[in-house]
């Protein structure tokens, strides 16, 4: 029976691993902004919450692996306990991003958002944006970043800076791990040649996306010499 036990166990973890390496990957993807990670968690937990009524029920549609065994019932109640929890855990250690939901609906979804669930510095600003009609079809056809970009400064000047601060929010893990890539593989190759200056430029040429302009570096070292 323990052996049953450890098999029902063993395929319950080889599926909720899965969908858990499914969900980090989505995580680390680069170029990605604050609110749209966090979309990704909140898509996952009402996933969680799916999961684990379901399992309640005997219905492992999405647990492909569990699905093959012959599973008592006592053990589906214990895998939607134990979904429930780390849903729990979902919630409590992003309780800080659920404090910048109506900030994330006002940067996503400006022009349908209730004015007064926005900060009163932004009211009036808000107010102007959503009854412009040129803005509002702009919009549309416009990325978001390049959207609020748009907005006349002297007019939307909180709302700008609102935008910005929002869109500066250190979200994907890819940095992290494009950083400390780079800084395992520099300092075990050149460990005793490398200054703490040394090891700075590295990291942050290799984690840049902004490529040089050898031309002009080039032209600009010549010019230099030549004056000489």
């Amino acid at each position: 029976m323990k052996n049953r036990e450890w098999q029902f166990d063993f395929a319950f973890a080889v599926d909720i691993i899965a969908k858990l390496n499914e969900l980090n990957l989505k995580l680390q993807v680069k170029g990605v902004f604050a609110h749209e990670l966090y979309e990704e968690v909140k898509s996952f937990q009402v996933k969680l919450m799916l999961f684990s009524k379901q399992l309640k029920e005997h219905n492992y549609a999405h647990f492909p692996t569990l699905q093959l065994q012959t599973i008592a019932t006592q053990s589906a109640e214990k895998y939607s306990q134990q979904l429930s929890h780390l849903n729990e855990e979902f919630v409590r250690r992003f309780a800080d991003f659920k404090l910048l939901e109506k900030d994330f609906a006002l940067l996503t979804v400006p022009f349908t958002i209730d004015i007064d669930s926005v900060h009163a510095e932004l009211q009036l600003e808000l107010i102007d944006l959503q009854n412009d009609i040129v803005f509002k079809e702009q919009f549309k056809g416009l990325e978001l970043m390049q959207f609020w970009s748009s907005l006349q400064k002297d007019k939307f000047l909180n709302l700008q800076t609102f935008a910005r601060k929002m869109f500066t929010l250190f979200a994907s893990t890819y940095i992290c791990e494009q950083t400390f890539s780079t800084m395992n593989l520099n300092k075990s190759k050149c460990r005793s040649q490398l200054t703490d200056a040394n090891l700075t430029s590295i990291m942050r040429i290799a984690t840049s996306t902004i490529s040089p302009d050898f031309e002009k570096l080039v032209k600009t070292c010549s010019q230099l010499h030549s004056s000489h």
